[in-house]
């Protein structure tokens, strides 16, 4: 009998017999390893992937669990500001790389102005919110644009009623700058209050590039434009010496001036005191806290324990077992008010603030720099939305690439072009190419101390035959035409091509000067007058028509949007490159008050997680110029210390 579950049915009439299956051919051994390797590898990549997936998950969840009522912010609550490293506009760090680095415990050392001054004046109408303690010991104060502006959101503070403490166990000038916003200043009992000046030194290379046998080419316009001197000078030149005392002296008489406004003191007495530091200094036999009390920079002598003692008498409640007082910190308070993401949550119109700080280079940059194509794009990408009826340019840059300005230059004419008012804002400085990006806005506005101008063009070629003549190295060969292979730098530089970079230069710098007279309103000479490289302050350039007003990045924002009909009530955001899902996940966790709470209970990501988003490629920047092509440079090197 057969058997009918392997039997072969008859055929068909008219139809061929079928031809039984051939069995698949045995791979040798080593195929069916690869194979077995191939799914253990897929198997494990997913295994590793879905634990830390689901470890972020676990993570979030455990930490919404740890600290869901510990936010909880009560009445007589104090608000501590203690920024901890620069102050800067925009975050030269991605959001994931923030949030990553915060929750491994190695957070980034920079505060956002915006941070401090929403809070700020967000505090000043929280009823729960009764004052403010300052804590600058860890503040790395550099322009003292960006100290202003926190500086009058503190004034608004207390016009609101509420008073402002100060304490550091030191301050340096420029922290002393903002700390004498407060009603109140002590300083440590082992600390003091040192001011010095200002000054603008700078490292001279000439005698050592001399000895290497490089040889340094530099094409410039403009009689004060000195940002590249130290290449072919071993001292400062008297045309910079006299600029820069020019523009310096007028940053400090701005320091004097306001901090003896705001101590109720003499600016003659004060800037007679810091001249005679030293000699004060051994008079008070070192106490630098008894020599500032005796000036009146500061109101008492008092360690921490005793502002805590302060407070306490002052009526506000001990903080957790009756420990310490009742207080909040600047990433909580941000957080529990969603300070940290009201850009994202903005869907009417409005004004856009789009931040340019950083050096200006070509390309996609990342936050911290100012790309020519990547601001470009984002002043591009806020006049296309339909949110926008105002834009606001908050320039903190010392400038950079002239092509990668002019890139973003062209989208600020069209920004205005396309009937959407441009204001700028100049923070700490917007000076050369920093100014040129601003130019053509509606409206320009500075801080008196804001460094500004250096409208100047500079490039440089080195050449080093000498340099391979001290090894016995030497070049030779042939081209194809006069200029071919002009551009290598194993050669003397052919006068020629002087002639042509000189030509370019030239060009850069009537272009610079024209824009200027033509957004300016006036000519050529009058601009050329104004130029030539020289650095400006705020107050100065205003004197001189480059400023239309002197007034905060607030100013700026209220008159855009008075310039765009918004009205009294109106929303504002800060428009970024937009973050992913994940990275908005990673963010929300990272500022979370949850997630500060494990910190504090020693529950850390590992910091190695932290290095992983630099592995990305996009992190890199490549700033190294190009061999053969020219690059322009409107760059300043102003920076006070």
């Amino acid at each position: 009998m057969s058997d009918p579950l392997n039997s072969t049915p008859p055929p068909l009439p008219g139809r061929p017999s079928p031809v039984p299956p051939v069995p698949p051919p045995r791979r040798n051994g080593f195929g069916r390893f690869m194979r077995g390797l191939g799914r253990g590898l897929n198997v494990t990549r997913l295994i590793i992937l879905n634990v830390i997936f689901f470890g972020f998950i676990g993570i979030f969840l455990l930490l919404a669990f740890v600290g869901h009522h510990a936010d909880q912010i009560d009445t007589k609550t104090v608000l501590v500001l203690a920024p901890d490293g620069a102050l800067v506009e925009q975050y030269s760090a991605d959001p994931l790389s923030r949030a990553v680095s915060r929750m491994s415990g190695d957070g980034v050392k920079q505060v956002q102005v915006r941070d401090l001054v929403r809070a700020i004046d967000t505090a000043a109408k929280d009823d729960r919110i009764s004052r403010i303690l300052l804590r600058t010991d860890k503040l790395q104060a550099g322009g003292f644009a960006a100290l202003r502006e926190v500086g009058a959101a503190l004034d608004r503070f207390r016009a609101a009623g509420k008073p402002v403490l100060a304490w550091g166990a030191n301050m340096e000038q420029g922290q002393y700058y903002l700390a004498a916003h407060a009603d109140k200043v002590y300083i440590d009992p082992q600390g003091g209050v040192i001011a010095t000046g200002l000054a603008n030194y700078r490292l001279f290379y000439k005698d050592l590039l001399d000895k290497l046998g490089v040889q340094v080419h530099l094409f410039r316009v403009g009689q004060f434009k000195s940002a590249a001197e130290p290449f072919i000078l071993d001292h400062a030149s008297p045309e910079s010496k006299e600029a820069d005392a020019y523009w310096l002296g007028g940053l400090w008489n701005t320091w004097v001036s306001e901090v003896a406004k705001m101590r109720h003191i003499d600016a003659g007495e004060l800037r007679a005191d810091v001249d005679g530091l030293p000699e004060r200094v051994r008079d008070a036999k070192g106490s630098l806290a008894d020599l500032a009390l005796e000036e009146k920079l500061v109101d008492g002598i008092a360690t921490d324990q005793d502002i805590v003692h302060m407070l306490r008498k002052d009526g506000v409640p001990a903080g957790p077992k009756d420990t310490g007082f009742r207080h909040v910190e600047l990433d909580t308070y941000l957080a529990d008010r969603g300070l940290s993401t009201v850009d994202m949550l903005q869907t009417s119109p409005g004004v856009a603030v789009v931040v340019a700080e950083g050096e200006i280079t070509g390309g996609k940059q990342a936050q911290g720099s100012i790309g020519g194509d990547s601001t470009a794009a984002l002043v591009r990408a806020v006049r296309q939305d339909r949110r926008t009826r105002a834009l606001v340019l908050r320039v903190n840059s010392p400038g950079g690439e002239v092509y990668a300005a002019e890139q973003i230059r062209r989208e600020v004419e069209l920004t205005r072009e396309a009937g959407i008012p441009v204001v700028v804002s100049m923070g700490d400085v917007a000076a050369s190419g920093g100014y040129w990006i601003s130019m053509n806005a509606n409206r320009i506005y500075a801080e008196p101390n804001t460094i500004t101008g250096s409208i100047g063009i500079f490039g440089m070629f080195f050449t080093v035959p000498d340099t391979l003549a001290k090894f016995g190295v030497k070049s030779d060969g042939v081209g194809t035409s006069p200029l071919a292979g002009a551009f290598d730098m194993t050669r003397p530089l052919d006068p020629k091509v002087g002639v042509l970079i000189q030509s370019i230069i030239d060009k850069g710098y009537r272009d610079f000067v024209g824009g200027v007279a033509r957004a300016r309103g006036k000519d050529f000479a009058a601009i050329d007058s104004i130029a030539q490289g020289r650095v400006w302050t705020g107050e100065q350039a205003m004197q001189r028509g480059l400023v239309d007003r002197l007034g905060s990045l607030q100013d700026a924002i209220r008159d855009a949007a008075e310039q765009a009909g918004l009205g009294k009530d109106y929303n504002v955001r800060y428009a970024e490159k937009p973050m992913g899902a994940f990275e908005r996940f990673l963010t929300s966790v990272g500022d979370s008050g949850e997630a500060r709470v494990a910190m504090s209970f020693g529950m850390k990501l590992p910091s190695w997680v932290a290095e992983l988003p630099k592995l990305a490629p996009e992190f890199a920047l490549f700033r190294a110029a190009e061999a053969g092509k020219p690059h322009v440079y409107a760059y300043c090197f102003c920076s006070p210390r």
